[in-house]
């Protein structure tokens, strides 16, 4: 079972990678994707163009579950840009506005583990569909980091807060 790419789906995929490698390498550099950096600012606007350019694709002739998870990450990601300005949710704001952006990062990656999985080696791809048990058991392990990640960030947040109290 093997997928060719469309000239908008080999574009759609160069420029979702752009979001990705922004994300793992704000990840790697600050610990967290960070709107005022410069890696944040590209995630963030590549994540715009990749869930956009996904509006003219589809192998089922229209709106999908993709489709559906890439405007959820967009939502995430606004969000996060707006909790800082929520002053009723305290001090709840720093870890807030990081699950947000993380929750966005995380489910950019949720259709791309699955279309890669269904597609690559493209003589034999890993997994024969969505439902495959090399799709689920893989999803299952990112579902796992997201967690072991955002817990992580939250104790570095924690971890600042009670740094900047004490001097």
């Amino acid at each position: 079972m093997t997928h060719s790419l469309s000239l908008l789906g080999a574009i759609h995929t160069t420029l979702s990678l752009i979001p990705v490698a922004a994300g793992f390498y704000g990840f790697a550099r600050h610990r967290a994707i960070e709107p005022a950096t410069r890696s944040g600012r590209i995630y963030l606007a590549g994540l715009a163009v990749s869930v956009f350019t996904a509006f003219g694709l589809s192998s089922t002739g229209g709106f999908n579950p993709g489709h559906a998870v890439g405007i959820l990450a967009l939502l995430a990601a606004i969000g996060s840009l707006l909790v800082p300005r929520m002053s009723y949710v305290g001090r709840l704001r720093p870890y807030l506005a990081t699950f947000g952006i993380s929750f966005s990062f995380f489910l950019l990656l949720v259709p791309a583990i699955a279309e890669t999985l269904t597609r690559l080696p493209s003589a034999h791809p890993l997994a024969d569909g969505p439902q495959s048990v090399v799709v689920r058991t893989t999803l299952l392990a990112w579902i796992a980091t997201f967690i072991v990640g955002f817990v992580l960030q939250a104790w570095m947040i924690r971890s600042r807060r009670r740094g900047m109290v004490r001097e």
